[in-house]
């Protein structure tokens, strides 16, 4: 991938990108504690090791970046450097070999995205609960 950042200055900056542990994160996370939920965080059991896990149901949840996971990548794609256009082009690759490995293990995958939480967390979410928790029926989260 050409980059006009050499290996290690390229390698520096990625570090300081912050994948786990992020206010999304914590704002799901926060919610299902309230509703006294148990979950495993960044859970390497499974391919991808999701954000949240629950393990008894075989439930996994990634809660994914707009831009680092590709959101409608083919409508953008074109305005990006060739090294960005390579690194989400792999990135949204992995994630669907992932998906599939997880699916073939018997689980679900549910995938939040970075702009359906911040527009509609309360949809967003119950897509979980919906899961995880057998009969659940829409509320509006207070």
């Amino acid at each position: 991938m050409a980059d006009k950042l050499s290996k290690k200055q390229r390698s520096y900056c990625m570090s300081r990108v912050k994948n786990k542990n992020t206010d999304l994160e914590s704002l799901v996370r926060s919610e299902l504690r309230r509703r006294n939920l148990k979950f495993k965080t960044n859970y390497k059991n499974i391919p991808g090791s999701p954000d949240i896990a629950f393990p008894s149901r075989k439930t996994a949840v990634f809660i994914d970046g707009d831009f680092w996971h590709g959101y409608r990548f083919p409508e953008w794609a074109s305005k990006l450097s060739p090294f960005w256009r390579e690194k989400i082009f792999l990135n949204r690759k992995r994630d669907a070999k992932n998906f599939r490995k997880i699916r073939k293990m018997g689980w679900i995958s549910i995938r939040l995205w970075q702009h359906d939480l911040e527009n509609d967390f309360t949809k967003s979410f119950n897509r979980i609960l919906q899961v995880v928790r057998p009969g659940f029926k829409h509320r509006k989260i207070s």
